[in-house]
C-alpha cells in the first residue's frame, strides 16, 4: 500500500516515515513545500496525482495556536482551504482521506472526555479553523477518517517532551500549569493508528470522526513531572515543577480545561487502542536523552 501525507518534516509525518519504513507492505511518500503548499491550493492536485498513492493522510496544518490570533486569514487558508483542497484532490482520484485533527474544536468546558459528537465549541482562531476543515474535509471526500488527537509529542521537532528536557538542562525549577487536563499522545503511537486505519480493509472501512490519543489521563505539571522522573532515572537532565494555573501562564489564546478525548469508539471500531501515555513518555524520553543529552548541556553551558 502507498500512503501520501502532507508535510515533510513535522512530527507527525516524520513519525509515519519512521513506523512506515518497518512495514514491507506500507510505502510513505512524504508530500510539502514547495511541491504541495496547503496556502496555495493550486499545487495540490498535481503534487498527489504524480504520487499515485492507495490512501492520503492530511496531516499538515497550521498550528501555531496563539500566532494564529493575529494571523487568522493565513490560518483558516491553511487549515480549512488548503484542508478542503487535498480531499478534493483525492475525490478526483477516487482515494480516501485520514484527516487529522484536534481537541481544541472543543471548548474544554466539559467535565468528562469528550465523545466525538459532542457539541463542538472552539474558543480560538486555531481550534475554529480546524473545525471548519473538519466540516471541509467530510463534504468533500465522501471516504473520509476524521482522527481527533491531543497534546502531541516526540522524539522529533519542538514539542513539550523536548521542551520540558531542554529547560531541565538550563534550571533547577520549571513553572507549568496544572489546571489543564488531558491525554499525552505519542506522534509515533498516532502514527500507528494512522497507519492501521489506512490498511484497514477498503470493502469495510467505515467513514466519521473518531478520537485517537494515548491512554490515560494527566495535567501539563504532572505530565512534566513524569518526564522529568524518567529522565533522572535515564541520567538525563530534570528539575522540580511549580505548579501555576493558566492564568498565571498569559497565553494569547485561551487553552482547554479539559483536552480528555475518549477513544472508546476507535477501540470499537478498528480494535486497536494506544499504550499507557507513561509508557509511551518513557520511550520518547529514553531516545531524546541518548541523542541529545549532551546538546542540552552544551546549551546550558553557553
Amino acid at each position: 500500500m502507498k500512503i501520501l501525507v502532507t508535510g515533510k518534516h513535522g512530527q507527525l509525518a516524520t513519525s509515519l516515515a519512521e513506523v512506515a519504513d518497518g512495514m514491507p507492505h506500507v510505502t510513505l511518500i512524504r508530500a510539502g513545500r514547495p511541491e504541495l503548499d496547503l496556502a496555495d491550493p493550486s499545487s495540490i492536485p498535481d503534487a498527489i496525482a504524480a504520487a499515485k498513492p492507495d490512501v492520503v493522510v492530511s496531516a499538515a496544518a497550521y498550528t501555531a495556536v496563539d500566532r494564529a490570533e493575529d494571523e487568522q486569514d493565513l490560518a483558516y487558508r491553511i487549515n480549512v482551504v488548503g484542508a478542503a483542497g487535498v480531499a478534493e484532490a483525492a475525490t478526483q482520484l477516487h482515494l480516501p482521506i485520514i484527516h487529522v485533527s484536534t481537541d481544541y474544536v472543543f471548548s474544554g468546558d466539559a467535565p468528562d472526555p469528550y465523545l466525538e459528537d459532542d457539541e463542538a465549541e472552539p474558543r480560538t482562531v486555531y481550534g475554529y479553523t480546524k473545525l471548519r476543515g473538519e466540516h471541509a474535509v467530510a463534504s468533500a471526500n465522501p471516504k473520509h477518517v476524521i482522527l481527533r488527537t491531543s497534546w502531541v509529542y516526540s522524539p522529533f521537532g519542538t514539542n513539550f517532551v523536548r521542551t520540558m528536557l531542554r529547560l531541565a538542562a538550563e534550571r533547577r525549577t520549571v513553572n507549568v500549569v496544572a489546571d489543564q487536563w488531558g491525554n499525552p499522545t505519542n506522534a509515533l503511537d498516532l502514527a500507528r493508528a494512522i497507519i492501521h486505519v489506512a490498511t484497514h480493509s477498503a470493502r469495510d472501512r467505515p467513514t466519521g470522526v473518531f478520537h485517537v490519543t494515548g491512554t490515560g489521563e494527566t495535567n501539563w505539571a504532572g505530565f512534566a513531572r513524569h518526564i522529568f522522573q524518567a529522565s533522572r532515572a535515564m541520567g538525563g537532565p530534570a528539575a522540580d515543577v511549580c505548579d501555576i494555573t493558566s492564568a498565571d501562564y498569559k497565553a494569547k489564546a485561551r487553552r482547554p480545561p479539559n483536552s480528555r478525548l475518549s477513544c472508546d469508539k476507535f477501540e470499537r471500531t478498528f480494535g486497536w487502542r494506544a499504550p499507557a501515555w507513561q509508557a509511551s513518555t518513557d520511550a520518547v524520553v529514553r531516545r531524546i536523552v541518548e541523542a541529545d543529552y549532551r546538546g542540552f548541556m552544551m546549551q546550558a553551558s553557553e
